[in-house]
């Protein structure tokens, strides 16, 4: 009996010793927050890179998608969303550690981390490497459909305020990069925190909407490859997967100059599995899975290593490493501060609300009055006749 009252009073100690199953079972999953369209799903006979992970680790992949760096940072700045790894572009990654939304990563558990070229690290937004690792690299152009966009008309972003094409011009949906076109026509630094040349640019794009049929992000997939649309800003990866779906289109980057940046993985404040997230990353800058990712995805890799495992052709590899003649006018983004992202973010809502009228409460009040007024003639009229009524009544009296 005592005996196994021992091995009892053990066994409680053992189990007491040991993290609850919630807990095990938390430790197996990762939330990811990435881009749309941005990782390898296995469709078209590529990896699948989550089940990938997911057979290799045992850990499984909750897997959410945003459009817009703006709109992921204001996700996680009002709470309520656990995420472990993210990807927001430079800029965003220099603004949240900033703001402290970022975790330091442990070096230690992405030993993959070696196959980053050189030209990867140490970036503006990140100076010492403690918070981020690149995803993709990337720049940013003008797609158009050679169906119905005259060759003499394409070369420079003025494509976007030719009004030829009225109605099947698409534009960026977020601030940032849509202030950067304006800023590389009037020969501003995509930096500028200039009042005036944020203004300048803001009037820019405020002559440009008679002729924007909508703005998008993500949706312009769909807009461009069923030819609802001809001309679009966007980003070269996502154009090599729409040419895909449409060979008419084509892409060209523009004369004065545009932006080239660099996405990251980074592991936000929020996070409740940072080992499970460190693994992940690990996992993507494994060359093999980096190539067959961004084969698909159609961006750079930021590791040399992994381009052997590329199938591009010659064109889009052309596109995906541009010669150093064309990223020379490319030129990164950096965090602005809160200041001047403030101002810009308030310009452009002027830009989005500008010549906007809701005719809702307007038609509204118009019927009101008109009923109001139909009332009031009604009852002028019925007095009226009551007063005629009692004159003749007087008169015959």
């Amino acid at each position: 009996m005592k005996r196994f009252c021992s091995l009892l009073i053990a066994a409680l100690l053992i189990a007491a010793l040991l993290p609850a199953p919630e807990a095990r079972a938390a430790d197996q999953v990762i939330n990811v927050y990435n881009w749309g369209q941005y990782i390898s799903d296995g469709t078209d006979d590529y990896i699948d890179v989550n089940a990938a992970f997911e057979e290799e680790t045992g850990i499984h992949v909750n897997y959410m998608t945003f459009d817009s760096n703006e709109s992921l940072y204001t996700k996680l700045k009002t709470g309520g969303s656990v995420y472990d790894v993210i990807v927001p572009s430079d800029y965003m990654v220099g603004r949240m550690i900033d703001e402290g939304m970022l975790l330091p990563l442990n070096f230690d558990n992405i030993p993959n981390f070696e196959y980053v070229d050189d030209e990867f690290k140490y970036m503006q937004h990140d100076p010492e490497n403690l918070y981020s690792i690149p995803y993709t690299g990337g720049t940013v152009g003008v797609i158009y459909n050679s169906l119905y966009v005259d060759e003499e008309d394409i070369g420079s972003w003025d494509l976007l305020w030719n009004p030829k094409y009225a109605g099947k011009i698409l534009m960026f949906d977020n601030p940032r990069d849509a202030f950067a076109i304006p800023q590389a026509m009037l020969g501003y630094s995509l930096n500028t925190t200039d009042e005036d040349e944020l203004r300048a640019s803001a009037y820019k794009l405020i002559e440009q909407k008679p002729l924007v049929q909508a703005y998008v992000m993500d949706q312009i997939y769909d807009k461009l490859e069923r030819e609802e649309a001809w001309i679009a800003p966007y980003y070269v990866g996502d154009y090599i997967q729409m040419h895909w779906e449409n060979e008419d289109l084509a892409f060209y980057y523009p004369e004065e100059g545009f932006n080239r940046f660099v996405d990251c993985m980074c592991i936000p404040t929020c996070a409740t599995n940072k080992e499970g997230a460190e693994a992940y990353i690990n996992f993507l800058l494994r060359p093999d899975v980096c190539g067959e990712n961004m084969d698909w995805v159609g961006y750079t890799a930021p590791e040399t290593a992994a381009r052997e495992y590329l199938s591009l052709d010659e064109d889009e590899m052309a596109l995906a490493y541009p010669p150093e003649e064309i990223t020379s006018r490319g030129q990164a983004f950096a965090h602005l501060g809160a200041e001047t992202t403030q101002l810009m973010d308030s310009l452009w809502l002027e830009v989005k609300t500008e010549g906007d009228v809701d005719y809702v409460p307007i038609i509204g009040i118009a019927v009101t009055a008109a009923l109001v007024g139909g009332y009031l003639l009604w009852r002028g009229q019925r007095t009226r006749r009551r007063k005629a009524s009692r004159c003749r009544k007087w008169k015959t009296a």
